[in-house]
């Protein structure tokens, strides 16, 4: 049966289990060693928000950096749908030593086929590309719902390039998978990304 199951490390909006859309079999709060996530361009021009190019959130390698996330055991046969709804990441291998499990889960056998989604290399837009605040709830919500307050500073601090415009579109989403917050949840979440620099795109 182990043959018949992979895993994806998500780091992003793959932490919500809200957002996911296969059957999965399990889900592990997880640590990955060895990579930093950072905002980049997606490299596509028809994917822009009044003319400013939307913001993907990828991972580039970095020693001695390790990133809270979710470790989503699934079938081999969803693999496609998966790569469908990353298609702007390629897959990669990674190691099961990089990957820490959280919690009581040190006994827990994980397949040998474990992998993570990194955006592909794309030249960085000028003016810089805008955050979507209806996938940053999705993101924030999820590091919330798995680790706490702390996850969700431990998201913030580990995230390089926050400094730029954000779209306003918590209440008009235009992220597919986005998910409702309380005005209260919310609120903070504005206050934190202010915080890291984050100001309002109009």
């Amino acid at each position: 049966m182990s043959g018949e199951l992979v895993g994806y490390f998500g780091y992003g909006s793959l932490v919500n289990r809200q957002t996911l859309r296969t059957q999965f079999v399990a889900s592990h709060r997880a640590s990955l060693s060895g990579w930093r996530r950072h905002w980049q361009s997606r490299g596509v021009e028809h994917e822009h928000h009044n003319g400013r190019e939307l913001a993907l959130l990828s991972i580039e390698p970095a020693h001695g950096v390790a990133i809270q996330g979710m470790l989503v055991i699934d079938r081999k046969a969803h693999l496609p749908e998966v790569d469908r709804r990353e298609a702007r990441y390629e897959r990669v291998a990674v190691s099961r030593a990089d990957i820490t499990l959280h919690g009581n889960e040190d006994g827990v056998e994980l397949p040998d086929e474990l992998y993570v989604y990194v955006g592909h290399p794309s030249k960085e837009a000028v003016p810089p590309p805008v955050l979507l605040q209806s996938y940053l709830d999705a993101v924030m919500a999820g590091f919330h719902a798995e680790f706490g307050e702390a996850g969700v500073h431990h998201f913030l601090e580990t995230t390089l390039g926050f400094d730029r415009l954000i779209v306003m579109d918590r209440h008009q989403p235009i992220y597919p998978r986005s998910v409702s917050l309380s005005e209260e949840m919310g609120q903070w979440f504005d206050a934190l990304l202010a915080g890291k620099g984050v100001r309002s795109f109009t």
